[in-house]
């Protein structure tokens, strides 16, 4: 499932004004809590949804049953989602208990507490709270247990659980509910914090022989690019792990030869990244329908909910939404954890490529069921614990992606960096905390956006 590494045009207009985008709810809810200066930029100016281009546009419209104008806005509530989420994460501290986005342009946002004391400042930022039993922290820690309890187990016929922040339980879903139950026993999680829920197909990884765009794996299997990235000077790719051992060597769709993967996790992970040669150049750009770019502009996570569109050599582009963090996936070849679950479909062939919201890169295709003819669901390897692990650097459009030193003498902010919600660092003498998982660039220093950081 190639994504072949192509070097494209940059396109695609600004969508209308950002703020005539904004659902009222959500507009104000940007700058609740700790208000950024009125020179500050929006969600949704940071995470340049305006730079969204057509193609993305028509897909989201198709998969998703939505209008430009609809899709449009969609971007823009979602990224002004992820921001609310964060700072009331950040001042819910352990009641926190998730938050997701729905409705057809992801207008509304709720955010859940454990703590019905919390629902006033919730809904003073524009969201709708839900009181819940359990917070995220509990069932993260239950996730935890099935995760070290999986890998004793044989666990193909209960091949995926994860955290469902919508029905405040851990899901497992199963082939077999005795499967289920086994593993449930094993790591000992009450039956309070569990589900269990039928699935009639295993998972798969998508990865096959086809001829067509891709690049070809020691002059065989075929996969495709997910990431254009860099390591310092060194260029290359971020791809999937099940594609291609470290020291294995590539060709492009065109058969050149391209370069060698340099480390590859598979399973646990499923993440890898390829050095390529001078001949090949890392462009901010994943290959779009027609032969078009999508301009990749950053990394920001997106919340359950959130549309999501994959690119892949079989089956081009298909979007769909986002329905689980923090996923657990048994394959054949054994059991990937954390992996993000979604409603996009993919087909072999499709490994590797790259999931992105509107031109936030999200992560690279690791496997699924169903097909884009019927249906079916995919999991993808976050892309900021891959550039995290590797220490690699994003492409992106605008800006130097180097890592740069840190903005101020002495403050531990750094361009490159991968920062996760709650991370804490000091910059221009005054300290700061994550509220939306992201690599840093420069230009996205804290002061400059509120969406990502809060001053405390």
């Amino acid at each position: 499932m190639p994504h072949r590494h192509r070097h494209h045009r940059a396109m695609g207009a600004a969508v209308a004004a950002t703020a005539a985008l904004l659902v009222a709810g959500l507009s104000g809810s940007a700058s609740a809590g700790t208000a950024p200066a009125d020179s500050a930029p929006t969600a949704a100016e940071t995470l340049r949804t305006d730079a969204a281009p057509p193609a993305l546009l028509k897909a989201m419209q198709r998969d998703l049953g939505l209008d430009r104008q609809q899709a449009e806005r969609r971007l823009v509530n979602e990224a002004e989602a992820g921001a609310t989420a964060g700072r009331l994460r950040a001042a819910l501290g352990g009641d926190f208990a998730g938050a997701w986005v729905r409705g057809a342009e992801s207008g509304t946002l709720t955010v859940a507490t454990t703590d019905a004391g919390d629902v006033a400042a919730i809904e003073a930022r524009g969201a709708e709270a839900k009181v819940v039993r359990h917070s995220l922290a509990d069932l993260d820690a239950a996730k935890a247990r099935l995760d070290k309890a999986a890998a004793g187990l044989n666990t193909a016929d209960a091949p995926v659980w994860y955290v469902d922040t919508r029905t405040n339980t851990v899901v497992v879903e199963a082939i077999r509910p005795a499967a289920a139950r086994s593993l449930l026993s094993a790591a000992g999680v009450d039956g309070s914090l569990a589900r269990v829920k039928n699935r009639t197909e295993r998972p798969r990884t998508f990865y096959d022989l086809r001829g067509g765009e891709a690049y070809y794996i020691n002059n065989s299997s075929r996969c495709s690019i997910g990431f254009p990235i860099t390591k310092g000077t060194q260029q290359g790719f971020a791809t999937a792990g099940h594609c291609g051992r470290a020291g294995s060597s590539t060709t492009g769709a065109n058969r050149v030869a391209q370069g060698t993967f340099q480390g590859s996790i598979f399973p646990g992970r499923d993440m890898a990244w390829v050095a390529t040669n001078s001949q090949w150049t890392a462009t901010p750009y994943v290959l779009g329908a027609g032969g078009q770019n999508v301009q990749v502009t950053g990394s920001t996570a997106s919340p359950v909910g959130a549309s999501v569109c994959r690119s892949g050599s079989t089956t081009g582009w298909h979007c769909g939404t986002v329905t689980q963090l923090n996923t657990s996936v048994t394959y054949q070849e054994g059991t990937i954890s954390p992996v993000t679950k979604t409603t996009v479909c993919a087909e072999p062939g499709d490994s590797g490529g790259s999931y992105i919201s509107g031109s936030q890169a999200q992560g690279v295709t690791s496997g699924g069921s169903g097909d884009c003819r019927t249906g079916g669901e995919t999991f993808f390897q976050p892309i900021n614990a891959l550039l995290q692990n590797y220490g690699l650097t994003l492409k992106t459009t605008g800006g130097d992606d180097g890592g740069e030193e840190p903005g101020e003498p002495g403050g531990t902010w750094a361009a490159g960096t991968v920062y996760q919600p709650g991370d804490t660092v000091t910059y221009g003498g005054a300290t700061y905390r994550c509220l939306q998982g992201h690599q840093a660039y420069a230009g996205w220093e804290p002061p400059n956006v509120p969406a990502l950081w809060q001053r405390v």
